[in-house]
């Protein structure tokens, strides 16, 4: 190979990376910044749904003592919880068969079950152990979500937004690093806020055990209250802003 040869293409990186760094540095490049935050607050409502579930070879019995026992449970959560609401959940009803021996055998009902759910949605997370205990005596605890109320969301908006700018500002930063521009050759051309909402938030579920309906004669020995840990909650916002290099 010749001198001339070689002395081109030991020049040749050196070219490619000049040009590469006159393109990064062109005035007028325009450069799309994603940036996020994430803010953590101790959760400050409940929603627990409470159920009611009976059986009987009588239609009818099955029914009126799922009725009777929901009626009582609704007024022990009015009388522990009167600022509460409530809000009812699902009603089903269906016959029970058992199993068949084989596809020609005949049915052979088992009986009637009644399920019905009543939702209470509440603040006092404190009154909540003492709340449920009482509810036992009649009826089952299905389910628990611990979540933030919607003035609390809207409350915690200044704190994401600072946040999220922060952000912004730091990725802003290193793209100028990167580029080997000034930070003050940066201009912010628009902003577009997402997840600004409840619906950037992540609920806590808690999943119960042990949960179960308390007959008559159990009633008055049914002192145990159970443990709730509301957690917290992570809000989260993202912006997409458009910054320009002058």
């Amino acid at each position: 190979m010749s001198l001339k040869k070689l002395v081109l293409l030991a020049l040749l990186p050196i070219a490619v990376h000049s040009q590469a760094q006159t393109a990064l540095a062109t005035p007028g490049t325009l450069v799309i910044v994603s940036a996020s935050s994430r803010i953590t607050h101790p959760n400050d409502l409940a929603t627990v749904v409470f159920t009611v579930v009976e059986q009987d070879k009588d239609k009818r019995a099955a029914a009126s003592r799922a009725n009777q026992k929901m009626k009582e449970g609704i007024e022990i959560l009015r009388r522990e919880a009167p600022q509460a609401t409530l809000k009812s959940g699902g009603y089903l009803s269906y016959e029970m068969f058992a199993d068949r021996t084989s596809s020609t055998a005949p049915r052979v009902s088992l009986g009637w079950r009644y399920e019905q759910e009543m939702r209470l949605t509440t603040t006092d997370l404190a009154n909540l152990p003492k709340l449920a205990a009482a509810a036992q005596k009649v009826l089952g605890v299905k389910d628990i979500v611990f979540g933030l109320k919607d003035e609390t969301i809207r409350s915690q908006d200044d704190a994401r937004l600072a946040a999220t700018y922060r952000n912004l500002n730091e990725r802003i930063a290193s793209i100028a690093r990167a580029m080997d521009r000034k930070v003050s050759d940066a201009v912010l051309e628009s902003v577009e806020f997402e997840g600004a909402s409840s619906l950037g938030a992540d609920f806590q579920r808690v999943e119960v055990t042990g949960s179960r309906i308390y007959s008559r004669s159990e009633m008055d020995r049914a002192n145990a209250e159970p443990s709730f840990e509301p957690g917290e909650t992570t809000l989260n916002m993202r912006l997409v802003g458009k910054v320009r290099f002058k």
